[in-house]
């Protein structure tokens, strides 16, 4: 079914650059088998001077960068629903995977750029999840699991099962042939639109319901968040606040910077708080403009 590719997409825009750099630093440190990975960057503005930083951040052959504009990724016909959040408008992009990939890709991994990599990505993408559309990792910090009752607030309403399981969607290894098949991307769209509400985690709340019982759960260790301890994470998620930031007080720091320091951001000093704060005014803006333009 697959070739000897790995097949991975992450979207970003500048702000974050620093933090794709290093991620991507991580996979190909760890990255000792011979696929070829092919990674596609859905690049929301980031400048020419983050993007040559990236590229000459990487030393390997093995790792082909593949840019697409963000404006390419989501398609024209499509209308995106305005949810109130902080959250970029770039998170919804994960929706469409299927559609801007080759349809010759029938198997890619969505990650997000706050990531590090410290096993071979290899092992990640050689995991049966069977015919699930998508494999992906419970939303569980230390003994509690998320589960449907407590992710999804009015699940009562949907028909769902309190009882299942909640994955986290910053992780995905995507079935995308099976994922157009079902028209997952359509029916989340629609979701969100339909309970605007209670979809503040927009694409996660509505893969949560869309794909009840149809993902397969991986091991923790392939999405281990920052505030959780554990003896050899494979993935660390760093999922709230980003080391970037002075105040940054989780675990995993120090996996961060080390493969930070050896890109073109070496160096780096953290950021004052105020900068963030800017850049959650700054992303309600861009969503604001692009969706009522």
């Amino acid at each position: 079914m697959y070739n000897n590719k790995i097949s991975i997409v992450l979207v970003c825009d500048d702000y974050y650059a620093i933090l794709l750099a290093a991620f991507l630093k991580s996979i190909e440190l760890n990255h000792k088998t011979e696929e070829i990975i092919d990674a596609y960057i859905v690049d929301d503005k980031i400048s020419s001077k983050s993007k040559r930083k990236i590229i000459e951040s990487l030393k390997s052959d093995k790792i082909n960068l593949i840019w697409i504009k963000l404006t390419e990724a989501i398609p024209a016909d499509v209308t995106l629903p305005f949810i109130n959040n902080a959250y970029p408008l770039n998170i919804l992009v994960r929706l469409f995977i299927p559609s801007f990939i080759p349809k010759s890709v029938e198997k890619v991994i969505y990650f997000d750029v706050d990531m590090i990599m410290l096993d071979d990505i290899s092992n990640l993408w050689n995991i049966d999840i069977g015919d699930a559309i998508i494999g992906a990792v419970s939303d569980t910090i230390g003994p509690n699991t998320k589960t449907i009752g407590n992710g999804i607030e009015n699940y009562i309403e949907l028909g769902l099962d309190g009882d299942e399981k909640y994955f986290n969607s910053g992780l995905q290894v995507i079935n995308a042939k099976l994922w157009t098949e079902n028209d997952i991307t359509r029916k989340s769209i629609d979701v969100i639109a339909n309970n605007k509400k209670y979809a503040s985690l927009s694409d996660q709340y509505a893969l949560n319901i869309v794909l009840t019982k149809r993902w397969y759960e991986l091991n923790p260790k392939w999405s281990c968040f920052s505030v959780t301890d554990m003896d050899k994470p494979s993935l660390i998620h760093y999922f709230h606040r980003k080391p970037i930031f002075k105040e940054y007080s989780y675990k995993y720091k120090d996996e961060f910077f080390f493969y930070l320091n050896l890109t073109k951001w070496k160096g780096f000093r953290p950021i004052g708080k105020t900068t963030r704060y800017f850049k959650k005014i700054k992303n309600v803006v861009q969503k604001i403009k692009f969706l009522f333009k």
